[in-house]
């Protein structure tokens, strides 16, 4: 990996697919375009910046990383576009603190934004370990995580995310956040569920469950499929209760049912 300027992100969530849809259909129309459907783009590219502003701000660390992150040269099925970001970091944060979680668990980690950001919200003595399968990658994140004192809370495993979940298996976890393979998704779930990992109380995130609008619009892809089967297995699952978030591309929060 090597820096170089960083590009714009492209579309990856609903929001900003729409928006950009929208933007090509206004531009189409040319100075003749419908009021609704200039107003209507207007709408869903507005939405995400606005959401930015009135989100509390990032520490250094964060801003850093993600910098560092859209300025590298990523690779095969890398991209800058796998980085959570501001609003969902924060987003994790404040769940952090809000269930008081101590030992945070996180199964796909890439640069680490994610990883800082509830690292930052822990307490002193808490811990976060972290999976990441690439080790150029892990590398990096530690690289960045050392810039900050709430880096130090922050334990990864390199390797398969499985291989991690069994070794970790009877540790077990206030808040669990899953952002790795999407095929691997149910099986990541039903470890965490049957092998001790979530404690009583315990929240699991999944991120990437609303996947660019596919699961609804009818596209196929391997991703797409993969997290709507997820989704309808989360759906149909009595030992859970669920609700899915539009937050960026869909965030779904689960728990035990009562």
């Amino acid at each position: 990996m090597t820096g170089a300027p960083a590009r714009p992100a492209r579309p990856v969530t609903p929001t900003t697919i729409l928006a950009e849809l929208l933007d090509d259909l206004v531009t189409r129309a040319g100075p003749g375009a419908d009021a609704d459907l200039v107003r209507a783009r207007d709408l869903a590219a507005g939405l995400d910046p606005y959401l930015d502003e009135h989100t509390s701000p990032a520490s250094s660390a964060l801003v850093e990383l993600e910098a560092r992150t859209r300025s590298a040269a990523w690779t095969g099925t890398l991209e800058q576009e796998m980085l959570s970001g501001h609003v969902e970091g924060r987003f994790l944060a404040l769940l952090v603190g809000m269930t008081g979680a101590r030992r945070v668990l996180e199964v796909g980690m890439f640069t680490g934004y994610s990883a800082l950001a509830m690292a930052e919200a822990l307490p002193e003595d808490g811990e976060l370990v972290a999976c990441e399968l690439d080790a150029d990658v892990a590398a990096f994140a530690r690289d960045c995580f050392a810039a900050s004192p709430a880096g130090r809370r922050i334990r990864v495993e390199v390797g398969p995310a499985a291989d991690a979940l069994e070794r970790l298996r009877g540790t077990a976890f206030d808040l669990v956040f899953v952002d790795a393979d999407k095929a691997g998704y149910a099986g990541y779930l039903d470890t965490v569920l049957d092998g001790g990992l979530l404690a009583p109380g315990g929240v699991v995130c999944v991120d990437n469950t609303l996947m660019q609008g596919l699961p609804w619009t009818g596209d196929r892809t391997a991703n797409g499929d993969a997290i709507a089967a997820f989704n309808r297995r989360i759906t149909d699952d009595p030992r859970v209760e669920q609700v899915l978030v539009p937050l960026r591309d869909g965030l779904t929060l689960i728990r035990r049912s009562a």
